[in-house]
């Protein structure tokens, strides 16, 4: 057993299978969407479609006891779609509000780099604040809210890339990737891509929440925080990098490992935990120089040699 492990978190571990019941062979992604629900965070699932995107995200939603919401985006969505709007009632003579679509639990942004910049800054507010102003009156969203959105990769039909102010705003991005042979085989079989029905609840709202606060208040070693300072720095002083991770990019490091930590029922943060997800929290964060991209490096190499490079005191 691993330091400061008491066991895998039995709770968690029965999330994971439930959403497994659905989503056969991506049991690294779906863990690391777990962590990122009990990070607080939202996520950017990032491929082609048909990879089962949209079915983790409302599995997820289900085995929490999550109200959740999908929207199809399209550039004909308006800003009031998400948001809401006001409307004068005849009746009462009042203005109301009518709530958009992003009053739940999980919203669901499917394709959400299909639509207009417009659009995607009314997104960009409500992730950032959990709520929403309209004519002037803020209206705060339910709790928890998290956003788990989906993009086809740029250059599909109708695609446009998302602004860097808005990527910043999640926890990790992902990418599905095709099934393994064995999983392609199951899904043949019909063992996999089963009705929802299929995933029972497992935690509710209220347990998400307890798990949440234990995640927040797990030990953290002064060494960890150094590690991710000494890896943060290092992004920013590469000459293969031209935009390093920002402080929010540090942050966003030390709460999906405080998040990994509690998954695997540790006590407190180890060098491991930070390593096993700076992948998905960083890929997203970091621009490569000209030159770089010129060379045909990746991101995911370049911040696997900073960790090779750079360790935990």
């Amino acid at each position: 057993m691993r330091r400061g492990t008491r066991g895998m978190n039995t709770e968690l571990e029965q999330i994971v299978k439930e959403i497994n019941k659905v989503v056969k062979g991506k049991e690294r992604v779906i863990r690391r969407v777990l962590a990122a629900v009990l990070a607080g965070g939202h996520v950017l699932l990032e491929d082609i479609p048909g990879v089962g995107k949209t079915t983790l995200a409302m599995a997820l939603g289900k085995s929490m006891e999550l109200d959740y919401k999908r929207m199809q985006f399209t550039p004909d969505v308006l800003p009031s779609d998400i948001v809401g709007f006001t409307m004068y009632n005849t009746a009462t003579k009042e203005f109301e509000f009518k709530p958009g679509a992003v009053f739940c639990n999980l919203f669901l942004a499917d394709e959400l780099n299909r639509t207009s910049s417009k659009t995607q800054s009314a997104l960009l507010e409500v992730m950032e604040e959990s709520k929403v102003t309209v004519d002037g009156i803020s209206h705060p969203l339910p709790t928890p809210f998290m956003v788990i959105a989906t993009e086809n990769p740029f250059g599909s039909s109708g695609t446009q890339l998302l602004p860097e102010s808005q990527l910043d705003r999640f926890l990790i991005c992902l990418n599905m990737g095709y099934p393994s042979h064995a999983a392609a085989v199951d899904i043949l079989k019909g063992s996999a891509g089963k009705n929802l029905d299929a995933v029972q609840s497992v935690i509710s709202v209220e347990r998400l929440l307890e798990l949440r606060k234990q995640a927040e208040n797990l030990h953290v070693e002064d060494n960890i925080y150094e590690f991710i300072t000494n890896l943060t720095e290092a992004t920013r002083n590469d000459d293969r990098i031209s935009l390093g991770v920002s402080p929010r990019g540090s942050i966003a490091l030390l709460k999906m490992a405080r998040a990994t930590a509690l998954m695997r029922g540790g006590e407190y943060v180890i060098p491991e935990d930070v390593l096993e997800v700076i992948d998905c929290v960083w890929r997203h964060r970091i621009q490569l120089s000209s030159r770089a991209r010129a060379e045909g490096m990746d991101v995911s190499d370049v911040i696997i040699e900073l960790t090779e490079r750079i360790h935990a005191v």
